[in-house]
């Protein structure tokens, strides 16, 4: 069965137009923080609503290495097609579609931040990092280089624990993951949604230990004390639709 024809598990039919980007993610780690609803929902563009999870609101920070990047009919080139990523989100809704709103992504291609920013309206931002496994655990690093960018920094460690499993819908690991769009807003109000699609996550519990995690901050953002909530997933194969202007 092909990825495109699974697609029992979704909250809304797939897109009628074809996909136009596909790509893997390896090696992922779903860091959340629990935040108050007023900070997020003053550093989220009005023109999308603040999803809440039994009222509360939370934060992302999520590195992992991507491969396969190609868009379609494409060959996936080695050189251009694999690279680590990092974002930083939360979550949002507009005209009943929950997905995910992006404060930040970080690459360390040049020319998928610049493909990116002028195709999906992301904040992608070039990066140096680096994601390498050391035994059970990865390694991961990156450092904000874009010129004219806040700097924004991640270095650390993490690793899964115990057995696989599918978020169960209804709870807050179903919430936080199963997202099927992407929402991009611009300064000047207009806002795009691009859905995406793939399999159920397959996630594990996770640890983690973080020497340096400065992506909030960019952002004006404080992370609440206490350890985040962690999970880990080893591979996912996603596939992107062009976005489509909502406002």
């Amino acid at each position: 069965m092909s990825l495109s024809t699974e697609i029992a598990h979704r909250p809304w039919p797939l897109p009628r137009g074809p996909w136009v980007m596909r790509q893997t993610w390896h090696d992922l780690l779903f860091a959340h923080w629990p935040m108050p609803v007023a900070e997020l929902r003053a550093a989220v563009p009005r023109a999308l609503e603040l999803d809440t999870y039994e009222g509360r609101a939370w934060l992302g920070v999520v590195p992992f290495r991507m491969s396969g990047v190609r868009p379609r009919w494409t060959p996936s080139l080695p050189r251009l097609s694999a690279f680590p990523e990092l974002n930083v989100r939360t979550y949002v809704t507009s005209g009943g579609r929950p997905g995910v709103h992006f404060f930040s992504l970080e690459a360390r291609n040049p020319l998928a931040v610049a493909i990116a920013r002028a195709w999906f309206h992301l904040p992608y931002f070039r990066a140096r990092m680096s994601c390498e496994p050391d035994g059970e655990k990865i390694r991961y690093a990156s450092v904000r280089t874009h010129r004219g960018a806040p700097p924004a920094e991640l270095a650390g460690s993490y690793r899964p624990r115990g057995k696989g499993f599918r978020a169960r819908p209804g709870t807050l690991e179903h919430w936080l993951t199963e997202r099927y769009c992407l929402y991009a807003s611009l300064a000047d109000g207009r806002a795009w949604r691009a859905d995406i699609h793939h399999l159920p996550w397959s996630l594990q519990d996770a640890e983690a230990a973080f020497e340096r995690n400065t992506m909030a901050r960019a952002h004006g953002l404080g992370l609440q004390d206490g350890p985040p909530l962690l999970h880990f997933s080893r591979r996912q194969e996603v596939l992107v639709w062009n976005p489509v202007r909502i406002l």
